[in-house]
């Protein structure tokens, strides 16, 4: 079992690379961080989860900047984004992006996406909220092709250029794996169309999230429908509430990883966190 530390990184928290070294030293998989460019003051979208929107997603670094920050920390620990919002990037730009930290990192990007739920947020990006998915979709596909051909262009509804030159290419074959954190009955079919794997969240609080044990079935329907391998897509959990008995249920479900939430506070906050955590990798070696 894999365990992950998430965070959104600000400048009052744990600084990235303070935090990285003690996740390695520690034993976990990888250090994964959220992304928001800014959220709009007149902002009429709900939060997606119960309460107030944390003042922690106001704060939020470039997680690009922060990871490799992280990067240069560590040797072995991998990077991750969870989730990247690929809707508010260029295609072109965020492929360079995500190439140069695979590349400078040694092959240890693990590109969680979503599409966002934040429609002020992506309408300052010139992204419709109902364009969304099909705008991620395209991204996706086009950002494939920059990562593995030497003359890649795309040409789509959303993401349309001709021939380009742009390196460095990813260490990792193919490009990093891209998983999808989201959370409704199209995301296992969107999962098994682009990517690599499902970003989740055990979300019990929250009755119209589905489960993990009901997600795992239901991508893999959907692998089976598009003719993929189940096994060839990873499945990343995030617990919000790390109780040992529901770890026990996760291990046992199959899950490839289970993520702990790291609070945006201060190392003297989060420290005592990691070394209670660190309790479950050395549990389950």
């Amino acid at each position: 079992m894999r365990f992950i530390v998430s965070i959104i990184p600000t400048h009052y928290s744990i600084q990235p690379a303070h935090l990285a070294r003690a996740l390695e030293d520690r034993g976990f998989e990888a250090m994964f961080v959220t992304e928001h460019t800014h959220i709009p003051v007149c902002r009429e979208t709900p939060f997606y989860l119960p309460g107030e929107l944390p003042k922690d997603y106001l704060h939020a670094y470039d997680p690009f900047v922060a990871l490799t920050l992280a990067a240069t920390a560590t040797t072995r620990l991998k990077l991750g984004t969870g989730v990247c919002l690929v809707s508010e990037h260029s295609p072109i730009t965020l492929a360079k992006q995500v190439a140069s930290l695979d590349f400078v990192s040694g092959g240890r990007f693990v590109f969680g996406i979503g599409a966002g739920w934040n429609a002020e947020e992506m309408a300052d990006h010139g992204v419709a909220f109902n364009d969304r998915w099909a705008v991620t979709r395209e991204r996706v596909l086009a950002m494939r092709n920059i990562w593995t051909q030497d003359e890649p262009e795309f040409h789509g509804d959303h993401v349309d250029f001709g021939p380009l030159w742009s390196w460095p290419k990813p260490v990792q074959p193919g490009g990093p794996k891209v998983l999808l954190g989201a959370n409704s009955r199209w995301t296992f079919d969107r999962i098994a169309d682009y990517c690599d794997g499902w970003l989740a969240i055990d979300a019990s609080f929250i009755p119209e999230f589905i489960t993990p044990e009901q997600g795992k079935e239901l991508l893999r329907e959907s692998a089976e429908r598009a003719d993929r391998p189940f096994s060839d897509f990873t499945i990343a959990v995030g617990a919000p509430v790390p109780e040992p008995a529901r770890i026990e249920q996760l291990v046992r479900l199959g899950v490839d990883s289970i993520a702990f939430v790291a609070p945006s506070e201060p190392a003297d906050t989060v420290m005592p966190a990691l070394d209670e955590w660190a309790r479950f990798v050395e549990a389950y070696p």
